[in-house]
This record gives structure tokens, C-alpha cells and sequence, in this order.
């Protein structure tokens, strides 16, 4: 166990990609354990072919590749811009606006950097923005993403902790909003200190033809949301018709071509890949956690030293901060779950709040230096450098941690939505 744990850490701080230093790392496990090789294949296996719900991640990607390529983005940042653009720091609250829609459709936050953000990025820099205002804005705003649903940490968090997805999304909904609001907050104190002119208020006539012309992107997340809650198909089946909905909008508009198909499905496979070898290297991890009986050690461990359930989330909230900026939040999620979710729930917590929480931190690992995936997309994007972004991205980055403490002892927030589909 220890050789397999010393061989993690040297292999990720060695710079191995995260999916190769879980499988190689659990492979000395089984090499100086004598344990059955058949087991690594065996669990590697089952773990992505015996899933359904993870057919939900591919679909998610795909249907936000399509949406980010077709011009569906281009449609909603500008009626974002057209109802709060007015407001100081005009279209940083556009940009936030517009991440929340988009939320509602693509579930990640690096699919909203390098689709949305390129277009918010031009846009607010053509209106005379500063990058490093803009960036941190673009950045911050993306994290909202995988909070509102759909999101793939939601369904790979509650594939691992046997977590409802269903109500994990509707867990997400209120706590996504008010990140935005707190967000909104920051965007108008800044642009009132650096000066920045307001534009006039649309005209009613301009807001209804913008309307008009991205009705149906803002559809998809009402009929995505509201066909979960009604029962009338699964997050799984949902994140097909995301895909085909996308499709369907983006030839109707002729804004994609069959010819650009491949390319997008090119993209999706290998991120997939990515994603599920992640995944299949993690459940065999997890095996051998449980195996050695590592997550009960650990909980009765904290358990002993930790009074209570308060303190338990100031702690755990505190190792997601630390975790966050040394290791892909992918990675994080899939490596603590099966460690959290027993300890959690020994201090009375309810995993669905938990899991909000755990995706919520993650998020802010993605905004935070050394690794923070984010920074690299943005910088990228911008050819800004990642110092930077990262120091413009203090304040939002400060406020988010705010919104973690709030949402974390103020449980009712989270839990609101869940318990009325319960009821």
C-alpha cells in the first residue's frame, strides 16, 4: 500500500499523465502484493462497460462542442448582453449571464472557456475591457458550468458515491445562481473603481428580435432540466438529447456543416478517452482502497480527532483548497471520493450536499496556479500570460471560497430543489 502511494505521488509530481500514474501506481500495488493481476482487467472493464450513466459524459461533451461550433454561443452571450449590459461593468455581468445559460447545456467549464469565453474575450476587448479583467471574469464565470446541470463531475461523483444524479443536478441549480450573484457583485465594485462607462439600456424592440433569434438555444436548458424533473427521461438520456437537439439547432440554422462533423466527433472521442481512462484506472484504485479498508481507517481516524461535523467541513473544504491547486480536479474527484463520501456521511451529511460542495471546490482548483486548467485555456486563448490571469483572478477566486463556507453551513440552499422532487 505504501509503494503505491509513494509511486502516485512521484509519478504526478513527475508531470505523468493522471490516468497512467493511477493504473501504474496500482499496478506495484498488485506486483508486491501478490494479489491476482485477472483483477486489474476484471475491474477496469466492468467499471466502463457495466455503466450506463457514464454514457452520459461523451454525449455532454458532443452536445457542447456542437453548440460552441455551430454559433449557438454567439447568440447567447448576446441576449446576455442585451438584458444586463446596461448594468456597470456591462458585459462582465453579460459574461456571467451568458456562462449560466450555457451551463444549462455543456456541464463543463473547459467546453465554456474555449467556446464561450473566445467570444466574450473579443467582444469585451472590442468595447475597450482590460484583458486582465476580462480574463478573470471569462474564467471565473466558466466554473458556474458544471454546477448548474447538466454536469459531468455531478455524474461521475455520483457514479462513485452511488449518489442520485437526477438530484444532484437539481442540487445544483440554486447554489450555480448564487455563485453568479456573488460573482456579479465583483464584477460591478471593480468596473465602478476603474471607470468604466455604461452602455444605454436595448430598446424593448431589439431585446425581442435578439430573443427571438436565440429562443431556441435558450430552450435547450428548459427542456433538459424539465424533462429530468419530470421523469420523462434519465441524466443519461438527457445528455443524448442535448446531442441531437444540438445537432437539430445548429443545421436548421445552417451555422455547421456535415463535413465539420468528424472534426467535432474527433475532439469528443479523445477527450472521452481521456475522461474514461481516468475513470476505469480510478475504480480500480477505489478497489483497493476498500480492499485495504483505507476509507473506514481514515473516517475513524478524523472521527476521533475531528468533534464535529462543522469542523469536519472546514477541514475537508480546507484539503480541496490545497488538493485543488497541485492536481486535476478529475483526478480529485475520482481519488477522494471513495476516501469522503464514508467519512461525510459518519458526521450525519447528506451526499447530494457533499457532492455540490466536493464540484463547487474543484472548480476553484481549476481557477488556482500551479495546474489550474483554466488559466492554461484562457492563456492560450489570449496569449496573457498565467501570472497574470492568476493574480486578476484573486477576487473572484476569494469570493467563490466565500460562497463554499455560505453554501456549506447553510444546507437549505442545496437541498431545496432535491427535497421537492423527493416529496
Amino acid at each position: 500500500m505504501i509503494a503505491m502511494v509513494v509511486s502516485l505521488v512521484i509519478l504526478i509530481f513527475c508531470g505523468m499523465p493522471i490516468a497512467f500514474s493511477l493504473f501504474l501506481s496500482c499496478l506495484s500495488y498488485f506486483l508486491t502484493t501478490g494479489v491476482s493481476l485477472n483483477i486489474v482487467t476484471q475491474r477496469m472493464i466492468m467499471s466502463i462497460g457495466d455503466s450506463f450513466t457514464l454514457l452520459a459524459v461523451p454525449f455532454f461533451m458532443f452536445a457542447g462542442a456542437v453548440m460552441n461550433s455551430g454559433g449557438i454561443t454567439q447568440r447567447i452571450f448576446k441576449f446576455a448582453d442585451m438584458l444586463v449590459g446596461h448594468i456597470t461593468g456591462g458585459m462582465g455581468h453579460a459574461n456571467i449571464l451568458a456562462s449560466v445559460i450555457f451551463s444549462g447545456m455543456s456541464g463543463s467549464a473547459i467546453a465554456d472557456t474555449g467556446g464561450l469565453g473566445a467570444i466574450e474575450l473579443k467582444a469585451m476587448k472590442d468595447a475597450g475591457y482590460d484583458d486582465g479583467f476580462s480574463l478573470a471574469v471569462t474564467g471565473a464565470s466558466s466554473c458556474i458550468g458544471p454546477v448548474i446541470p447538466p454536469s459531468v463531475p455531478f455524474v461521475m461523483y455520483g457514479v462513485i458515491a452511488g449518489v442520485s444524479i437526477g438530484k444532484l443536478f437539481l442540487a445544483g441549480v440554486v447554489p450555480g445562481l448564487v455563485m453568479a450573484f456573488a460573482m456579479a457583485i465583483v464584477v460591478y465594485v471593480q468596473a465602478k473603481r476603474r471607470g468604466y462607462v455604461k452602455k444605454p439600456r436595448a430598446k424593448l424592440s431589439a431585446m425581442w428580435k435578439c430573443f427571438k433569434e436565440s429562443f431556441f438555444a435558450l430552450l435547450a436548458p428548459v427542456i433538459l432540466i424539465g424533462g429530468i424533473v419530470g421523469g420523462v427521461f434519465t441524466p443519461t438520456e438527457a445528455a443524448i438529447v442535448a446531442s441531437v437537439y444540438a445537432l437539430i439547432l445548429a443545421f436548421a440554422t445552417r451555422s455547421i456543416k456535415v463535413t465539420e462533423l468528424p472534426a467535432l466527433i474527433d475532439d469528443t472521442v479523445k477527450t472521452t478517452a481521456m475522461v474514461m481512462a481516468i475513470a476505469a484506472s480510478s475504480v480500480l484504485f477505489g478497489w483497493i482502497l476498500t480492499k485495504e479498508q483505507i476509507p473506514k481507517m481514515a473516517a475513524e481516524f478524523i472521527s476521533s480527532v475531528v468533534p464535529n461535523k462543522i469542523f469536519a467541513i472546514l477541514l475537508v473544504n480546507l484539503l480541496f483548497l490545497i488538493v485543488g491547486m497541485f492536481m486535476d480536479g478529475t483526478a480529485s474527484l475520482i481519488i477522494l471520493t471513495p476516501i469522503l463520501v464514508p467519512l461525510m456521511a459518519s458526521y450525519g451529511m447528506d451526499l447530494v450536499h457533499f457532492g455540490v460542495l466536493m464540484t463547487i471546490n474543484l472548480m476553484i482548483g481549476l481557477l488556482t496556479p500551479p495546474v489550474g486548467m483554466v488559466l492554461y485555456v484562457l492563456s492560450g486563448i489570449s496569449g496573457v500570460s498565467v501570472e497574470r490571469i492568476s493574480k486578476c483572478m484573486v477576487p473572484y477566486i476569494f469570493t467563490l471560497i466565500a460562497v463554499v463556507l455560505f453554501l456549506s453551513f447553510v444546507p437549505q440552499i442545496t437541498l431545496f430543489l432535491p427535497s421537492l422532487l423527493s416529496a
